[in-house]
């Protein structure tokens, strides 16, 4: 019988400063209702001037271990999906695998934009069902909130900080764990989200920083139709190709970047308002974060138990979209 990966654990971290609404109001020329109505976001979270990604990423990876049963040791693998690594090298992975005390194992990035935990938890599991990793620790981690530019109303109002882990490991009953995934990217639309310098098309200069080029640039107006379109067409393709309806689906869980896309979704797929797990207005986008975080917290809300069917979709700057099937 087929081996597929199973879901262990799950853990989160966000920082302890709130940043509300009003406290927008006081940098930008905003309000609380326009911010709410249009992008169902009241809050996030923001880490202070000497944190990091990897200190978020260690409680929540900490939790997911935990309720794994496992410790560091256990693990064979560890994928960091972030586009705010705490340097561009060594990786972001590397540095929490040295913190956590998992030795000589396997440790990469990746950078595939909001829908990073995505490609990263199908990499794990190509990696279980090949036999080259037992269990594997997958971690959605940004700090946005420091390549945010916060004189443009328009993006600083949407980005949160935090972390979501998800230990996954074998399961051969034939029933449960990963049904299904699917993978995609346009790379001829990435200019809709995108940060301009730091690479080496356009290295940091005293010019790129005073130009902002070091902040996320979004033209919003541009993603929304696709946004929409990529997740129901992720929905769709994971169902099919698990042999299941979009019926059969017990809980949805779609990237958090905003609530009218979220609710086009559900409506193109007409899928009940409660079969949509919402967590958005409590921290906003955390990029490769948001869909962990929601599977993490639908699960403690008993939205998800055993044997549940979920359906996890994001979408992400590069264009990347996707999606992985559960059942728990």
């Amino acid at each position: 019988m087929a081996v597929r990966s199973r879901v262990l654990g799950t853990g989160m971290c966000v920082p302890d400063l709130i940043m509300t609404n009003d406290d927008l109001t006081r940098i930008v020329d905003t309000s609380d209702e326009w911010i709410v109505s249009r992008t169902g976001m009241k809050e996030r979270h923001r880490v202070r001037p000497d944190q990091a990604a990897s200190d978020l990423a260690i409680p929540a990876s900490r939790q997911a271990l935990e309720e794994a049963g496992l410790g560091a040791g256990d693990l064979d693998a560890i994928i960091v999906a972030t586009i705010t690594p705490d340097t561009i090298f060594p990786s972001t992975s590397c540095i929490l695998q040295d913190k956590l005390g998992a030795r000589h194992i396997t440790a990469f990035d990746v950078s595939a934009g909001c829908t990073g935990a995505i490609y990263a938890l199908a990499l794990a599991d190509m990696m279980i069902r090949a036999g080259d990793a037992r269990h594997v620790l997958i971690v959605g981690v940004e700090v946005l909130t420091k390549i945010t530019n916060w004189t443009d109303r328009s993006t600083c109002v949407l980005f949160g900080d935090a972390a979501g882990a998800m230990v996954v490991g074998p399961c051969d009953d034939g029933r449960h764990g990963m049904l299904s995934y699917y993978l995609a990217s346009d790379g001829a639309a990435g200019n809709t989200l995108f940060m301009p310098a730091g690479g080496s098309r356009l290295p940091a200069s005293h010019e790129t920083v005073d130009q902002r080029l070091h902040c996320l640039y979004m033209k919003g107006n541009e993603l929304f139709r696709p946004a929409v379109k990529m997740m129901s067409d992720s929905c769709i393709l994971l169902a099919e190709r698990a042999g299941l309806t979009l019926a059969d689906i017990d809980m949805y869980v779609f990237h958090q970047a905003n609530l009218r896309i979220i609710e086009a979704v559900g409506k193109r797929l007409e899928i009940p308002r409660e079969k949509v797990f919402v967590n958005i207005h409590k921290y906003a986008n955390t990029s490769t974060a948001t869909t962990i975080l929601a599977v993490h917290e639908a699960r403690r809300e008993g939205l998800i138990g055993s044997g549940s069917i979920v359906s996890q979709v994001a979408f992400g700057a590069g264009l990347t979209w996707g999606g992985v099937l559960w059942r728990w």
